[in-house]
């Protein structure tokens, strides 16, 4: 008992200090602990101390995710070449035949507009051959020797000489009256130079009706392929232009050939009707010299003369 009592009293006592310091240190550690695994509850309002609120992260924006159609039930077949050419065999047999008889129209319209330019520059050219030979003519017998071939002055001469026959024929005792044979002779020429005149117009009016019908034409070939794509549409069930463009394409194309068949044949008409026009003042002009031929030889009595000629031969 006495060796106990002496270890003790040899080791020195623990302060008072260091027991309450240790005491505070646990004390304060634990709430600090419990705090971190727990929320801190909401301070009142009533506190005089008012609570700092974090600040929040504003939420994300999430872009709405595409909406996918879904796929027409048949696939669905678009051309791939949309040259003319390629647009013509894929369009409609309806749309095809107008495409057909407007570019008909067309060939049609330029062979006239050649064929026509052709004779009625050769004729105009005759006639203006012939009225010179009229005016460097001196008697009748020299201008009757342009009477060769069919065209330029040689029908006005025909005639010409076909009615001083049958009045040298029927001539009395008192000779030609030359207002009676200038009459018959007008008479004449002026259904020669209808016949001339009628005879240039033929073809033209096929330019005339190329160029009032072949817009029309064109537009019923766009009207039914507009339809036909429409049609197109609500089969596929969608608006996509790749589904309607073909199909547009196509019609305009016919309203294209309407317009390049119609235009050229407005053009053409219009420059041939001018052309004929003058082509018939040179007409009226080779009439007109015969006449003054005629004229000058019945004054000077060479048919009278003749007649009498013919009379004595028999």
């Amino acid at each position: 008992m006495s060796v106990n009592r002496e270890l003790t009293a040899a080791q020195p006592a623990v302060p008072l200090q260091t027991v309450w310091a240790a005491f505070l240190c646990i004390a304060l550690v634990l709430p600090s602990a419990a705090s971190a695994q727990t929320p801190a509850p909401a301070t009142p309002a009533s506190t005089s101390a008012p609570a700092v609120m974090a600040p929040q992260a504003e939420p994300a924006v999430i872009p709405p995710a595409p909406v996918k159609l879904a796929a027409p039930a048949a696939a669905i077949t678009l051309p791939r070449d949309l040259s003319p050419w390629g647009m013509f065999m894929a369009a409609d047999i309806v749309v095809k035949a107008v495409m057909v008889g407007l570019a008909f129209a067309s060939v049609l319209t330029w062979t006239i507009w050649l064929a026509k330019l052709l004779e009625l520059a050769r004729a105009s050219a005759a006639l203006r051959r012939g009225i010179a030979a009229i005016a460097a003519a001196r008697t009748w017998d020299d201008g009757k020797s342009e009477i060769t071939g069919k065209g330029g002055i040689a029908p006005l001469l025909r005639e010409a000489d076909a009615e001083l026959t049958l009045s040298v024929e029927a001539m009395g005792a008192h000779g030609l009256s030359p207002d009676g044979v200038k009459e018959r002779i007008a008479s004449r020429f002026e259904r020669a130079e209808a016949a001339a005149g009628r005879a240039m117009m033929r073809g033209t009016s096929i330019l005339a009706t190329v160029g009032a019908t072949a817009p029309f034409v064109g537009l019923f070939g766009t009207v039914w392929g507009i339809m036909n794509a429409f049609i197109g549409i609500s089969k596929a069930h969608t608006t996509n232009l790749a589904v309607v463009a073909p199909g547009i394409a196509e019609a305009l194309l016919a309203t294209a050939l309407g317009l390049v068949a119609a235009i050229p044949a407005v053009v053409m008409y219009n420059f041939f009707s001018r052309w004929i026009a003058g082509y018939r003042a040179l007409n009226a002009d080779a009439a007109a010299s015969i006449m003054r031929l005629i004229s000058r030889e019945l004054e000077r009595g060479a048919f009278d003369r003749r007649r009498r000629g013919v009379a004595a031969a028999e």
